[in-house]
């Protein structure tokens, strides 16, 4: 597998798009004492555009020139909300493309972006639909077997300007719709588009197929991969701006039976929170959570399946842990975020930099605190242990399907249980829930399908009545807004330490968790009940836990 990273500069992404940035609120004011002056109106909120007056102005043309139709007047005239309503070469052009006078209106960048986004559709897709039929000669050949395509043919296709405007689209409307991944995913007769909006894949309206090569194209030639490679996995990076912030993201191709499945995960640091609280944590579970993450020395483990968000609770707890006096080093595969103040390494196996051979060079670097991605095997869960037993504060995650079984898993990598035993201090396991949207979720009676799932005593605490997801403006019509973490937190009793390092099964470890420990499936019960997510959510994200 290759993996490459683009060395050009930042794209910014708005700017692309766009034809320049969305304004800051200082530009915004200072546009609208601009507009008083000339005696142009300002828009306080976001009209509702007329049918007639979007179907005069194509997405690519209202992208290019930053314009969005609000309406036609009855003696003919356009009216348009622009950002900058100055800009009188795109008033120009506009007047000339629709044949009729343009009467201009300001918009603040925040409103615009959302007017264009909600009254277009999805603009990605009518670009691509207006690209498809600009270019017939285009069109018959990509319609040949794509090993008949030659690599300049696919530079010049991934370099004309309304391809490069439609993955630009794309990367904007899944930013802006807060999806953490985008998948572009080829079949036989179509290209599919899906993205992933709190944990759950939707799918867009898809591009032609025949544009497949060229969009596949411009993300392997943004992301710096080589363009001519089809029939290996690939990796790269893009770095884009976006509305004066940077984003990140993580760009994979595999090849598949009909071309390159591409995966590109976003990481947008500003909707990003590395808070516990905010994750979902209760009072009670920070409380001791703080306790675990002032130890001088021991192992805490972070345990679950894979978009779990294991790395964001260790990042929050870094966060939280951080002291100018002391040493924090983590090796990661990759480094998803920046931490301020934390050296962070990235994992490089080309280059002979593995987790074990990493962690053992952070360990001459006289830490304190060291946070290692994952144990994935028994090389690096020897060193991690050890390095606990020789004062070190060791976080880190493990692949296991609740908290307790994190044990038998690091014994199965060969650690021994007397060493585990040892310097074992915390377990943590974790799922993620969509949380309901508070502006549209409704009190309901609980369905029957839904009761039959449940315990009796879980039925009871209910009374009969569940929240149920609506949908709205506000979160997209999904009725969900966000994700909650449910938990299970396991902290070292002497009885536990004692089985451990006796090596009991983990059906014996389970009898000494003790009074006190909260299941991760009632953790969200209780989410439920409060009203922050549904039982399904609970359900759906628990499963795997339950009947162990």
């Amino acid at each position: 597998m290759t993996e490459q990273q683009s060395t050009t500069d930042p794209t910014d992404l708005s700017s692309s798009i766009e034809n320049g940035s969305l304004p800051t609120s200082g530009e915004t004011d200072a546009m609208r004492k601009r507009c008083e002056i000339f005696g142009i109106e300002w828009a306080e909120d976001s009209p509702e555009p007329s049918v007639e007056a979007v179907a005069l102005i194509s997405a690519d043309i209202a992208v290019r020139l930053r314009v969005v139709p609000l309406a036609v007047f009855d003696d003919g005239r356009l009216q348009v909300a622009m950002i900058d309503p100055l800009d009188i070469t795109a008033l120009d052009e506009l007047t000339a493309l629709v044949s009729r006078p343009v009467v201009r209106v300001g918009m603040d960048g925040k409103s615009f972006a959302e007017l264009m986004r909600s009254h277009y559709g999805t603009t990605a897709a009518r670009i691509a639909e207006s690209l498809a039929d600009e270019d017939s000669d285009r069109d018959s050949m990509l319609d040949h077997n794509l090993d008949a395509i030659e690599a300049d043919d696919l530079h010049r296709m991934a370099e004309q300007p309304t391809l490069v405007n439609l993955v630009n689209l794309l990367l904007l409307e899944a930013v802006q719709s807060r999806a953490s991944d985008v998948h572009v995913e080829p079949f036989e007769s179509e290209l599919k588009v899906k993205y992933r909006v709190d944990g759950v894949l939707v799918e867009q309206p898809p591009p032609p197929k025949n544009l497949q090569p060229a969009i596949i194209g411009r993300i392997k030639i943004m992301s710096g991969m080589n363009i001519a490679e089809r029939y290996v996995p690939q990796d790269g990076h893009i770095t884009l701006r976006f509305e004066g912030r940077k984003v990140d993201i993580r760009v994979s191709t595999v090849p598949t039976l009909y071309g390159e499945s591409v995966v590109m995960r976003i990481l947008d640091k500003s909707t990003q929170t590395l808070d516990l609280r905010a994750l979902g944590m209760g009072e009670s579970l920070m409380e001791t959570v703080d306790l675990l993450i002032a130890k001088p020395h021991g192992l805490v483990l972070v345990t679950g399946p894979t978009g779990s968000g294991k790395t964001t609770t260790l990042y929050a707890a870094l966060t939280k842990l951080y002291d100018p006096r002391k040493k924090i080093i983590t090796i990661e595969d990759p480094v998803e975020y920046e931490l301020a103040g934390i050296n962070q390494m990235p994992v490089n196996p080309k280059r002979g930099l593995s987790f074990a051979t990493g962690l053992r060079a952070i360990l001459r670097q006289d830490p304190e605190v060291i946070f290692v991605g994952e144990i994935r095997d028994g090389e690096t869960a020897d060193i991690a242990i050890r390095s606990a037993l020789t004062g070190h504060l060791i976080f880190s995650t493990i692949h296991t399907n609740d908290a307790i079984s994190s044990i038998g898993r690091l014994v199965d990598m060969g650690a021994e249980p007397y060493l585990v035993a040892s310097v074992i201090e915390g377990l943590l396991a974790q799922r993620l829930g969509r949380k309901l949207c508070p502006h549209c979720k409704e009190k309901v009676p609980m369905p029957e399908e839904i009761q039959h799932r449940l315990a009796p005593d879980e039925l009871d605490r209910f009374d009969g009545m569940c929240h149920k997801a609506i949908g709205c403006e506000e979160c997209g019509k999904s009725g969900f807004y966000g994700r909650i973490g449910f938990f299970e937190l396991i902290t070292i009793s002497s009885q536990l330490r004692r089985a451990i390092a006796d090596n009991k099964p983990t059906a014996e470890l389970r009898k000494h968790l003790g009074e006190h420990f909260v299941p991760m499936r009632e953790d969200g019960i209780r989410r439920a009940i409060e009203g922050v997510t549904t039982v399904e959510e609970v359900l759906r994200a628990t499963q795997d836990t339950e009947d162990i």
